[in-house]
């Protein structure tokens, strides 16, 4: 097994790509801060090449985000469009309607839920449920809600998960996400519908938004960039995109990150990558 390629500089493999779907956490941000030369690639590859997108796993709305993006710091000039897993989501959730709904998540999520009349329910009066993460994502971790899983799970309701993410590295801490008990949830033998990263609505959103912005485009002419192996990098994979896979601080990867170690991670998991940069720059 060869080791993976090292990419210093998004700049040497642009030519290549006429179109870049980029992940936000972990790859453009922590949370808190902005990376370090992220906003100029990403700059100068919409100047360059072609359309950036940033393609996120969170459980709201794109019309959100780039308020978001703006208080840490990057420039509406860095990107075309944002497409979120809640984007992606909204069509799970209209297509259960009108069936009650259990609501599982924050109230900084609910704006997923406007526009949609959404008859919200009790957990034994609910036909479905809407996981969009922990109520106190800052405190609470997974074991919290194993009892209230199984016990949803003995009315076999099935779950529409907005946010595929396990964790995600939020100021240098990770806060557990809505994957995380969806995950739960499924060992229990119940269905959950996903609309995020690895799984392909968010990625026909975002190809339909990169054909309206460039007419059509081959997939081998789009490069994706993240840092989550069982998101990005296996969304990326099923989609036959190629992939960088970011591992450096403010991600999720964990171990080490030299090219060798990151080839035997990759193999591991069955998948694969053009190359790994420890972060996003030109």
């Amino acid at each position: 097994m060869s080791d993976i390629a090292v990419i210093s500089s998004l700049r040497s493999v642009a030519d290549s790509y006429d179109a870049l779907l980029c992940d936000a956490w972990g790859v453009i941000h922590n949370g808190v801060d902005l990376f370090p030369g992220v906003a100029e690639a990403l700059a100068r590859f919409r100047e360059t090449r072609g359309p950036v997108i940033i393609l996120t796993n969170a459980p709201r709305p794109s019309s959100v985000i780039p308020g978001q993006l703006d208080r840490i710091g990057l420039s509406r000039e860095c990107w075309n469009e944002i497409v979120t897993s809640g984007d992606a989501t909204r069509a799970a959730i209209e297509a259960r309607l009108p069936a009650p709904a259990y609501k599982l998540g924050p109230t900084k999520d609910d704006p997923l839920f406007e526009g949609l009349d959404i008859d919200f329910r009790p957990l034994e009066e609910a036909e479905f449920i809407i996981c969009t993460g922990m109520k106190d994502d800052a405190h609470e971790t997974p074991d919290d809600y194993r009892e209230f899983l199984k016990e949803a799970a003995t009315r076999r309701l099935p779950m529409v998960c907005a946010n595929p993410d396990i964790v995600v590295n939020w100021g240098g801490r990770m806060i557990w996400c809505a994957g995380a008990l969806a995950e739960i949830y499924k060992d229990l033998g119940c269905e959950v519908i996903y609309g995020g990263k690895p799984h392909p609505p968010i990625y026909d959103l975002a190809l339909n938004r990169i054909e309206s912005l460039r007419g059509p485009t081959e997939r081998n002419r789009i490069l994706a960039v993240g840092d989550g192996l069982k998101t990005d990098i296996l969304g990326a994979n099923n989609q036959q995109l190629d992939v960088i896979f970011i591992a450096g601080d403010g991600g999720v990867h964990e171990g080490a990150r030299d090219a060798a170690a990151v080839s035997q991670k990759l193999q591991e998991a069955g998948l694969k990558a053009i190359g790994v940069a420890e972060g996003l720059k030109w």
